[in-house]
């Protein structure tokens, strides 16, 4: 780790401070709608905003790398994320918010996409999967350090849009005054979403629905605190507690990934997922309750991304891990990009409990169709198992190609130690 950090600190201390601005912004849009007095339908199509802006970014931005390069396509995006953020506060208005939610998601899935190019040029075949890991905590620390700098203002004002601005606005400098050399843009080939599915069909399901799960929690967890009448501090241990648990059990949960069939733990992940949703839906009255439910949840559900990842590749050749990786978060995408409308419209009807309640509801699908493909195939030995790399429900192509680079080369240095120790006998 300590060669990760020598070579990769000025990119995972940018990451740090642009996790800041991307963490505050929907929590702060959250609150600050509750105080407007928009509804909740009004909010989630909001919230859907930037999930649909990632998806297209995601699509997009390797156009303007190779039209541009990726020193041109970081500042252009970073500084256009800074304006949107800045434009909230100027103008509170649903339909403005909304527009520049599609392009702040929009710019922020093309600042990973380079950032995460970065990681890749600069870590070695020893080194990548500990700088996919460093990535990660990076990540989740800026956003519950977000949720800190929340009380450091009054969200009825102007001050925390002017926070998550200047924190983006610096987060480039480190990056690009570092002097590691600009990374080459290479394409990777596709897979069909049909082949895709006929290779793993719990890895598909399971990436859309968990697509689903993010959006809901990512963008209409500051809503449906707001909506129960939490304070700003409370909204912010609230909303951490979901990263805070998906940062402590995303080890835990693939070191059993590696020692067991994998399905038997998406089946119990989602099924601890769901049991705590629904401890939300009954126990909603106790703050300390509601916080433990989101520490589990957000504990079970962001690790699952790995954990379906890894179980997709145990039934992929290597070379077709990378391809595999871009069609499982368009998956995700598309499950992510209508939920925080579709939670809106059912919050609006059922009150706030419909949160926890949709957040149950897919969590158990999960869980029953786990079980179900259990019953249609036959488990790997662990041994035969592809080894697991830490990745983000936030994820771009590259980081997934990253992850897969990691496991490729596990792969490669375990056959190579086989190879040895046969020899030597």
């Amino acid at each position: 780790m300590r060669a990760v950090l020598k070579t990769s600190w000025p990119l995972l201390i940018g990451m740090f401070l642009l996790m800041i601005g991307n963490g505050m912004q929907g929590t702060v849009l959250g609150i600050r709608g509750g105080l407007e007095g928009f509804d909740a339908t009004t909010m989630g199509l909001v919230m859907s905003g930037y999930f649909l802006g990632f998806l297209g970014g995601a699509r997009l931005t390797p156009v303007m790398l190779r039209r541009v390069g990726h020193v041109r396509v970081f500042a252009a995006l970073g500084s256009m994320i800074s304006a949107a953020l800045v434009i909230y506060g100027a103008i509170v208005d649903p339909i403005a918010w909304t527009l520049m939610r599609v392009l702040v998601g929009f710019c922020y899935s093309g600042v990973y996409v380079v950032a995460e190019s970065w990681l890749n040029n600069q870590a070695t075949n020893e080194t990548r999967g500990r700088a996919l890991s460093a990535y990660l905590i990076v990540q989740m620390l800026g956003i519950i350090a977000a949720q800190g700098l929340l009380n450091t203002a009054d969200a009825a004002g102007y001050e925390l849009f002017v926070i998550m601005s200047v924190a983006v606005s610096i987060s480039f400098a480190p990056m690009l005054l570092s002097a590691g050399p600009t990374p080459v843009f290479e394409t990777t080939r596709t897979m069909s979403l049909g082949r895709l599915y006929q290779s793993s069909p719990l890895g598909c399901v399971g990436t859309f629905l968990l697509g689903a799960i993010f959006a809901c929690q990512f963008g209409m967890a500051p809503v449906y605190a707001t909506l129960r009448g939490m304070t700003t501090a409370e909204i912010s241990i609230f909303v951490g507690a979901f990263y805070v648990g998906g940062l402590v059990l995303q080890y835990p949960i693939g070191w059993l990934s590696d020692r067991m069939d994998r399905r038997h733990l998406i089946a119990v992940v989602t099924a601890i997922g769901a049991a705590a949703a629904f401890l939300a839906l009954v126990a909603g009255g106790s703050f300390i309750w509601l916080v433990i439910a989101a520490t589990l949840i957000g504990g079970t559900s962001n690790p699952l991304y790995s954990l379906l990842i890894a179980h997709t590749n145990d039934f992929l050749a290597p070379e077709d891990m990378a391809a595999a990786s871009g069609g499982l978060i368009v998956l995700n995408g598309i499950g992510a990009a209508g939920t925080p409308i579709l939670v809106g419209y059912l919050m609006r009807d059922f009150g706030e409990t419909a949160f926890p309640l949709f957040l149950g509801a897919v969590m158990s699908t999960m869980t029953v169709y786990a079980l179900y493909r259990m019953t249609k195939r036959r488990a790997k030995p662990a041994t035969e198992t592809v080894p697991i790399s830490p990745i983000t429900l936030a994820a771009t192509p590259v980081a997934g190609e990253i992850a897969q680079e990691a496991a490729v080369e596990q792969i490669e240095a375990a056959g190579e130690g086989d190879q040895a120790q046969v020899g030597a006998t």
